[in-house]
C-alpha cells in the first residue's frame, strides 16, 4: 500500500531526478587555472564556452573545433557527453573579454581542455563572432527505431529516465492514492467526450502549470486529434520515457511547449528534421519553420533554417520560393553558412523573390534585403552587371554605396582600407559565404564514378572510377578579391576509405572515410583558409558541413557520429569548397 511516508520518500527522490538533467550539488571553492563553463543559454548543458586564465574568463575560437573537443569539454563539466559544436550562434550579448584559445586540437581523451594543443594563451587571429559554442549530452538516450519511411509505425523511444522511473510508471498506472484530477476537454467541440484522469499532486507539482500543489483538480483543453496521446504525455512526467512517432510527434511537441517540458519537445522536435529531406517540394520544410517559429522552439527553428541555408539554391527551383516568409528569408541571407554558386547568384535570387512578390514587398523591405546581399563577395567581372537590375532605380544611393565598397575591396589591400570605418574584418560584408561555383569547388561522387570541377568531369579507367586515396587537385586564386586574380595556390584533394591508403600517404586516419584538402604554396600571410567539406545525399540534397581541422574531416555519417539530416544510405557526394578571408 502506498503510504504518505512513501510518498513523501518517492517525492524527495523525484526532486534529485527532476526535468530530466540530475541535480548537481557542489561546494563552493576557488575558481582553478583552466576552469571552463557555458554561457549565455538557458540550459546549464548549452553555450559559448569560457575558460579561466590569470584571473580572468575568456573565449575560444571555433577554430579546429569538432566533436573531440566537445567531449573534452563537457567531460570536465561533468556530463556524460557531448552532442554537438555549435558555430556562429550568439550566446547572450557579445563576449568583450580575452579570447584566451585558438587552433584547439584534442584527442578527445584528455580530462581538462586546458591539457589540448593550442597556440598559447591569448594568441589568435579570431573576432568574437567566432567564440564556439557546444552542446553537451545531459544523459537523455535516444534509441532510434527511425525506418527509412515515414509511417506512422516509424519514430522514437526517448528515454529520459532514472532508477525510480519504473516504479512511478506502475503509480500512474494502478492509480492508488491518486489525489489530483484532470480532465481532458477540447473546448472546441460542443459535444466532445470528457475523459478524467486520476494523478498524483506531489508529482504534477513539478510541472507549475498544472498548478498542483494549490488546487486538486484541473481542467486543459487538448485538441481531439492530440487527446489520445495525452495519457501518455501525462505518464512521462511520471517515468521520463515516451514513443513518439511521426503521426504523434506534433502533438507530443505542442504539449511539451505548453506545459513547459523544455527537453521532451527538443527531443520530439528532432523527429521533425528527420522529415526535412523528404519534400523535394519545400513545403513541408517552410510549414515546419513556421510551426518552430510559433512554438518558440529555437533549436528546431535553427535546424530547419540551417537545412535550407545548406540547400538553398534547390529551394529557389521550388513552388516554396514565392511564398517564403520575409523573415525567413532574411534569416537565411544572414548566415556565412549559405550554400550559393556565388553572391551574384544570391543577388538575383532576391531579386527575382522581389520581383513575384510584387507589391506585396515594400521599398523597406527591398532595401533590408538588399543590405544582407555581401557586395564586396559579388565576382568583380559581375558588379557591373548590378545597374541593370531592376531594383537599381528605386534603391540608387544603396546600390552606389555597396557597389564603391565592393570596388574598393577588389583594387585595395584590405590593410589600406583599415582606416575607414566602413571596412572592419568583423564586417559581415567582407565574409565569404560557402560558394560552390568554379573555381572554388570540386567534387566526386563514388557512387556513380564521376569526378567533378565545376561542369568539367573526370573518370579513372584504370580502375573503373574514382580512385580513393588518389589525390586531385585544384586551382584557385589567393582570395577572391581582383588583387589576387593571377596569384593562384594549388590544392590537393584526397578521400581516404582505408587505413591501407592512409599509410601509404604517411597520414594517419582517427576515422574512416576521411577527406584530406591541403596546399603547399599559399604565399600570401594575410589571407587564411576557413575551408568546408559538403555531403550531398544521392547527389541531391546536402546532409552535412563539415570544416577541416589540420586539413582534414573525418566523415560523420550513419555509421559513426551523427550527421545533421538523415541520409538513407551511403551513396553522397563530396564538394570540397575552398573559402579564403582576410586575416
Amino acid at each position: 500500500m502506498l503510504t504518505h511516508q512513501n510518498l513523501q520518500t518517492l517525492w524527495l527522490l523525484l526532486l534529485l531526478h527532476a526535468n530530466g538533467e540530475a541535480t548537481k550539488f557542489q561546494l563552493f571553492r576557488r575558481l582553478q587555472e583552466g576552469d571552463v563553463r557555458l554561457v549565455g543559454s538557458s540550459r546549464a548543458s548549452e553555450g559559448r564556452v569560457e575558460i579561466y586564465h590569470n584571473g580572468r574568463w575568456g573565449t575560444v575560437c571555433d577554430d579546429g573545433w569538432d566533436i573531440a573537443e566537445a567531449r573534452v569539454l563537457c567531460r570536465q563539466l561533468k556530463f556524460p557527453g557531448a552532442k554537438e559544436v555549435v558555430f556562429g550562434q550568439n550566446y547572450g550579448p557579445a563576449a568583450t573579454g580575452p579570447i584566451w584559445m585558438d587552433d584547439t586540437n584534442c584527442k578527445g581523451t584528455e580530462t581538462r581542455l586546458i591539457s589540448c594543443a593550442f597556440k598559447g594563451w591569448g594568441s589568435s587571429d579570431c573576432t568574437h563572432k567566432e567564440d564556439v559554442g557546444v552542446v553537451c549530452d545531459t544523459g537523455s538516450r535516444l534509441l532510434q527505431g527511425l525506418t527509412n519511411s515515414t509511417s506512422d509505425a516509424s519514430g522514437y523511444s526517448l528515454d529520459h529516465s532514472y532508477t525510480l522511473s519504473d516504479d512511478l510508471g506502475r503509480i500512474f498506472d494502478s492509480g492508488v492514492g491518486c489525489d489530483f484530477t484532470i480532465s481532458v476537454n477540447d473546448d472546441k467541440q460542443e459535444n466532445g467526450t470528457e475523459e478524467v484522469i486520476c494523478a498524483h499532486k506531489m508529482i504534477l507539482s513539478q510541472v507549475p502549470l498544472f498548478n498542483a500543489s494549490a488546487k486538486s483538480s484541473i481542467t486543459v483543453n487538448i485538441s481531439q486529434s492530440c487527446q489520445p496521446y495525452f495519457t501518455s504525455f501525462l505518464r512521462y512526467i511520471y517515468t521520463r520515457k515516451i514513443e513518439v512517432t511521426f503521426s504523434s510527434a506534433e502533438c507530443i511537441h505542442s504539449m511539451a511547449s505548453e506545459f513547459g517540458m523544455r527537453q521532451l519537445m527538443e527531443d520530439a522536435g528532432r523527429l521533425f528534421v528527420k522529415m526535412l529531406p523528404e519534400d523535394s517540394s519545400f513545403q513541408t520544410q517552410v510549414s515546419i519553420y513556421k510551426y518552430a517559429s510559433d512554438s518558440e522552439d529555437l533549436v528546431l527553428q535553427e535546424n530547419c533554417v540551417q537545412y535550407l541555408a545548406w540547400n538553398f539554391q534547390n529551394m529557389t527551383l521550388s513552388p516554396a520560393w514565392s511564398r517564403l516568409p520575409v523573415e525567413l528569408l532574411k534569416a537565411l541571407l544572414a548566415r556565412s553558412d549559405l550554400v550559393v554558386p556565388d553572391e551574384y547568384f544570391l543577388f538575383q535570387t532576391v531579386e527575382s523573390w522581389i520581383g513575384q512578390r510584387g507589391d506585396a514587398v515594400g521599398t523597406g523591405i527591398q532595401a533590408e534585403l538588399l543590405n544582407l546581399i555581401r557586395f564586396p563577395m559579388v565576382p568583380a567581372e559581375r558588379l557591373y552587371q548590378l545597374e541593370s537590375s531592376s531594383l537599381f532605380g528605386a534603391h540608387k544611393d544603396l546600390f552606389y554605396e555597396n557597389m564603391l565598397k565592393a570596388f574598393q575591396f577588389n583594387v585595395l589591400l584590405f590593410t589600406n582600407l583599415s582606416s575607414n570605418p566602413k571596412f572592419t574584418r568583423e564586417d559581415d560584408d567582407f565574409q565569404p559565404r560557402i560558394y560552390t561555383a568554379a573555381p572554388w569547388s570540386i567534387a566526386f561522387s563514388p557512387s556513380t564514378s564521376q569526378y567533378n570541377r565545376g561542369y568539367n568531369q573526370y573518370y579513372d579507367s584504370r580502375r573503373g572510377g574514382v580512385s580513393y586515396g588518389s589525390p586531385r587537385s585544384l586551382n584557385t586564386p589567393a582570395h577572391n578579391s581582383l588583387l589576387f586574380k593571377d596569384n593562384r595556390v594549388q590544392w590537393e584533394v584526397t578521400v581516404f576509405s582505408n587505413q591501407y591508403e592512409c599509410s601509404n600517404r604517411g597520414i594517419r586516419c582517427d576515422s574512416l572515410p576521411m577527406a584530406r584538402l591541403s596546399t603547399y604554396n599559399n604565399p600570401q600571410n594575410s589571407v587564411l583558409y576557413r575551408n568546408r567539406l559538403l555531403l550531398k545525399c544521392r547527389d541531391s540534397y546536402v546532409f552535412q558541413v563539415q570544416d577541416f581541422k589540420n586539413n582534414q574531416a573525418h566523415v560523420r555519417v550513419n555509421g559513426t557520429e551523427a550527421a545533421s539530416y538523415p541520409c538513407p544510405d551511403d551513396k553522397y557526394t563530396y564538394v570540397f569548397v575552398v573559402r579564403p578571408e582576410y586575416v
